[in-house]
């Protein structure tokens, strides 16, 4: 149902309230009008009757008889004459006032007062004055048919009217209507022109406000969409790189291994065979060989160290707990002064290959900075493994954060590690750590482990 239809049934119930309101009134004051019309002429035919028939009477009644002939119908009273024995010898005639038409019955009842008879007795009969209110009762009617037939022609009138004006207030909220369908259709680019009223003008600018700023929003989501891709598309190129750095350096530090590594000691292999050979027919070249044999061996050494920098090759090898103790314990000879501290509780939780190599350079990143830039002389590194995700975080007593955080120059490995653990769906925590030093902390999640198979029965 629309909100004309509305209005306009609202005011039409008012309308036939009010009008049946003031018909009742009406008929009220009619029925009040007849009682007294009625009564009153009955009571003053009864006593003009009362003088006049007594003079008669003494005549007999046949003078009275005629008298009443003479005077025909009184008002709206019915005459009867009655003789001695109570045989109706008259009544007087039917009044010609709208002759052959009368009210309906219920109405006539609603009208008509009580029945109001009055007798006049004299020697030889009996005189009879009813009141009749037949005719007031039609003229009653007659007017409550009229004031009916006036108040509907009123109210279909007052509807009619009430119905254009609606029509004309209510017009701007069909626009407004179109527009909200519009604006879920997904044009956005809808506004409402300056609208009649003050509601509907307040109205049309609260949606033209609300189109604007809903606009806004969609662009700056659009825009938030695109640089979420675009910040994707980066981490996963990041990612393959990193993929692939590892990948060259693992490639690198195995050739190191593998072939330097033997090429070096074979070098000082050759050179301790020529210094023994040499030592007694030439001095010299003996010292010569001899240091050859040192420089090899120096050589083999900065080898070994630039590996595990490289990639570490333990990890592979022996897991994350064995490469994290190797780097401590090459940490602890290069650094006497350093105390650090190593706790693996990673347990039956089986770690990926990318997350055991971020947390590796975890530490490596930590521990780097705590001695370089942290002057750190205590170091103490945690790794706790639960079911759902691997926690590893590295704490130091040294100088603590700088001012500017950890975005001055220089942290480039910091954003690097930050980038990897982002990868991989982790979280980077660098914050200061009390009483003074810094914590470096990062959480990575685990993959769920795949349901063991279910076994097919043979048949």
């Amino acid at each position: 149902m629309t909100l004309r239809l509305k209005i306009n049934l609202i005011v039409g119930a008012l309308t036939v309230l009010f009008t049946a309101a003031v018909i009742g009134l009406q008929l009220g004051a009619l029925r009040d009008s007849v009682h007294e019309e009625v009564v009153a002429a009955n009571r003053v035919a009864a006593q003009l009757l009362n003088r006049t028939v007594g003079r008669y009477a003494a005549q007999g009644v046949p003078a009275v008889l005629a008298f009443l002939q003479g005077v025909g119908r009184i008002r709206s009273n019915d005459v009867t004459l009655l003789d001695s024995q109570g045989r109706e010898l008259y009544r007087s005639p039917p009044s010609p006032y709208k002759a052959g038409r009368d009210a309906p019955p219920w109405f006539e009842a609603l009208m008509a007062p009580a029945p109001s008879v009055q007798a006049i007795d004299f020697l030889e009969g009996k005189l009879e004055v009813r009141a009749n209110a037949s005719r007031a009762a039609l003229d009653a009617w007659d007017y409550a048919v009229n004031l009916a037939a006036g108040a509907l022609a009123l109210l279909l009138a007052v509807n009619a009217l009430v119905f254009w004006l609606v029509g004309r207030a209510v017009r701007p909220l069909g626009r407004i209507v179109v527009a909200l369908n519009a604006l879920k259709a997904g044009r956005f680019d809808i506004a409402l022109p300056p609208l009649p009223g003050t509601e509907a003008a307040a109205i049309g600018a609260a949606f033209n406000r609300m189109v604007g700023q809903l606009r806004d929003h969609i662009e700056t989501e659009r825009r938030a969409v695109r640089a979420e891709i675009q910040l994707s598309d980066s981490r996963e190129l990041t990612h393959w790189i990193d993929r692939h750095i590892e990948a060259e350096r693992r490639a690198i530090a195995r050739e190191l291994h593998d072939e330097l590594g033997q090429s070096v000691t074979a070098m000082r292999s050759l050179a301790l065979s020529i210094a023994q050979r040499v030592q007694a027919s030439d001095a010299q070249s003996g010292e010569a060989a001899r240091a050859i044999a040192d420089e090899a061996s120096h050589l083999y050494d900065a080898m070994h160290g630039i590996i595990p920098r490289l990639t570490p090759l333990v990890l592979d090898n022996f897991g994350l707990a064995e490469a994290l103790d190797d780097l401590v314990q090459r940490t602890r000879r290069s650094q006497p002064e350093l105390t650090i501290e190593l706790r693996v509780e990673l347990g039956a939780t089986p770690l990926p290959a990318e997350v055991a190599l971020t947390l590796y350079r975890a530490a490596q990143e930590g521990l780097t900075n705590a001695l370089r830039h942290g002057q750190a002389r205590q170091v103490t590194l945690d790794v706790a493994g639960e079911p759902r995700q691997v926690r590893f975080s590295l704490r130091d007593d040294g100088v603590g954060l700088p001012p500017q955080g950890t975005q001055r120059a220089g942290h480039y490995g910091l954003r690097w590690l930050g980038e990897r653990v982002e990868s991989l769906n982790g979280v980077l925590k660098i914050e200061s750590a009390a009483p003074h030093g810094v914590l470096l902390d990062v959480t990575i999640p685990l993959p769920l482990p795949l349901p063991p198979p279910v076994p097919v029965p043979v048949p």
